[in-house]
């Protein structure tokens, strides 16, 4: 019998890669790819002297932009608020939350949030994009000198770039599925822990709409419970969770 040709299955999964594809040399490069990998080396080169360069407060200056960014800027607000409406916020705390997102220094080109460009608030960050993390590094270079430069900058942003990337990596291939999606996605218990939630990417793909990724109580979601805090007093409006019907629609059939 004629063997289905593989590349092998993924270690600890049921996931099997069946055709390699050819990331860098298999596409057209355009300014802002290469502008994106520039980023993506300097940050890391950056990395290589944290362990000369190491100092408590330089590590929790990495640790609270860390929150600040990953949690408020990257999954709070670009994910769950502006790219699938969960909830909608105050104009002064969307735009806050928004410009703590853009301190992430993760480019990439508008896909479902054309609509935003049309806002002056947007179309100013869009077109002074690189600035904004230049001047936190100038602030964090005042403050604490190089330490805090690497571990501020350098570090705290390859940690977001890795955790960000792990969810459109790992969440594929290592997990359950609790929900009957038609793909590839799983919901990742340690993925979860450190990306705010992210990593019940499952549950996100059968309820794209809901601002609640972790929907077992036990499934911890450091996002959903910074939503559920900002609609207890007021300031998350239209906060959206599944239906019972859509649950019922999507379950797996035992």
């Amino acid at each position: 019998m004629k063997k289905n040709p593989s590349f092998g299955r993924i270690f600890l999964s049921d996931v099997v890669v069946k055709r390699k594809r050819n990331v860098f040399l298999g596409r057209k490069w355009n300014s802002l790819d290469v502008a994106t990998v520039g980023v993506v080396i300097a940050m890391h080169l950056l990395c290589v002297f944290a362990p000369f360069t190491f100092s408590w407060a330089a590590f929790w200056a990495a640790v609270g932009l860390y929150v600040i960014t990953g949690l408020l800027g990257i999954t709070l607000s670009f994910h769950r608020n502006l790219s699938h409406r969960s909830f909608k916020l105050p104009k002064w705390l969307e735009y806050f939350f928004a410009y703590c997102g853009v301190q992430a220094l993760q480019c990439g080109e508008p896909n479902n949030v054309g609509d935003l460009e049309k806002q002056p608030f947007y179309k100013f960050l869009q077109s002074t994009y690189i600035v904004h993390p230049m001047a936190l590094g100038a602030l964090l270079y005042a403050v604490g000198g190089f330490p805090y430069i690497v571990w501020g900058m350098g570090v705290r942003i390859v940690w977001v770039y890795h955790i960000t990337w792990l969810v459109n990596s790992a969440c594929h291939v290592w997990g359950k599925q609790a929900w009957n999606t038609g793909d590839l996605s799983r919901n990742n218990w340690w993925v979860a822990l450190l990306a705010f939630g992210e990593g019940w990417h499952n549950n996100h793909h059968a309820f794209e709409y809901s601002a609640r990724h972790g929907l077992e109580w036990w499934q911890f979601d450091m996002t959903w419970y910074l939503v559920w805090l900002l609609q207890a007093i007021g300031l998350a409006t239209d906060v959206k969770l599944p239906t019972t019907p859509h649950k019922q629609r999507m379950a797996i059939m035992s």
